[in-house]
């Protein structure tokens, strides 16, 4: 069997990881234990990120006409590639996290949305939140005006229940005075008809 023909499944295996990915990281591993390796695995592969190690020029033909060529200069010495399809910040994110418990973790470069970057502009791009974080955020600044109109309205409605027993005592009030009145003019013939029996 040619050497050819035995590359060929590695290079399509890798053409299918990229293909349709938001984010790839290309990382030189060396030095990384195999406890710290196994972490690394874990914590990308519940973030939904695909961590593979294959040889550079396997990548390198799997790369040619993807957005992903760009990295082609990259590919030197042992290197890893860290793929997401879904969330284009969380290979960078992860990594750049890792790599501040793992010096040994080298950032090479990585394309995110189309759009290559090297070691320090994807250690910016992991800066940048996640998706769903962001929603969150969004939702948050939307639900804060109501919420803040919610709460003025409640405060409205308990001041207009203060008001309410202060109007409904000045009625009282006004009503004391005309019943006060009439009291006074039945006192006033008493006082008059004790008078006129002196």
């Amino acid at each position: 069997m040619a050497k050819v023909e035995l590359k060929k499944p590695i290079v399509d295996e890798i053409s299918e990881v990229v293909k349709d990915a938001q984010g790839v990281v290309l990382v030189d591993y060396r030095g990384l234990t195999v406890e710290q390796d196994t972490n690394l695995r874990k914590q990308l592969r519940e973030a939904g990120v695909t961590y593979k190690v294959y040889k550079n020029t396997m990548m390198n033909f799997a790369f040619k006409g993807t957005d992903f060529e760009q990295l082609a200069p990259h590919l030197e010495g042992p290197s890893a590639i860290a793929v997401s399809k879904d969330d284009a910040t969380a290979p960078a994110r992860i990594i750049v996290k890792f790599a501040k418990e793992a010096p040994a973790l080298e950032l090479k470069a990585g394309v995110v949305e189309g759009v290559l970057y090297d070691a320090k502009g994807i250690a910016d791009v992991a800066k940048i939140p996640s998706r769903e974080e962001l929603l969150s955020r969004l939702l948050g600044s939307l639900q804060s005006p109501v919420a803040n109109f919610a709460r003025v309205l409640n405060q409205i409605a308990e001041k207009g229940g203060e008001a309410a027993p202060a109007e409904a005592a000045a009625p009282a009030a006004e009503a004391a005075p005309e019943e006060a009145a009439p009291a006074a003019e039945e006192a006033a013939p008493t006082e008059e008809a004790a008078t006129t029996e002196e």
